[in-house]
C-alpha cells in the first residue's frame, strides 16, 4: 500500500504551484496583478479558496485583465467575490 500524502503537504504544494502560476501567466500585466496577490493571500487559503483561485486562473489572461481593470464586466459565471478581492488588493497596493 502506497503512503498517502499528508493534507498539509498537498496544500503546500498547491500553494507553491499557484504562486508560480500567478507570476508566470504569459502576460506581464497579469503577472503584476496576480503575482503580488498570490504572494499576499495564498499562504492563508485553505482548499476551498485555492480551488476558487485555481478556477479563476484557468481563465484567459486577456479576459482576466479586462475584468480586473474594469474594462469589461465579468461574466455571470465568474467568481465575482474573488475578482472583487483581487481588484481591491490591486487598488490598495497601487
Amino acid at each position: 500500500m502506497a503512503p498517502q500524502n499528508d493534507a498539509g503537504e498537498d496544500l503546500a504544494m498547491r500553494r507553491r504551484r499557484l504562486r508560480y502560476r500567478a507570476w508566470h501567466r504569459g502576460t506581464k500585466e497579469m503577472d503584476l496583478v496576480l503575482g503580488p496577490f498570490a504572494d499576499a493571500h495564498v499562504e492563508h487559503y485553505g482548499a476551498p479558496e485555492l480551488e476558487r483561485l485555481e478556477a479563476l486562473m484557468d481563465e484567459e489572461d486577456t479576459d482576466l485583465l479586462k475584468w480586473v481593470m474594469g474594462q469589461e464586466p465579468a461574466p455571470p459565471d465568474a467568481d465575482s467575490d474573488l475578482l472583487e478581492t483581487i481588484i481591491a488588493y490591486r487598488l490598495k497596493t497601487a
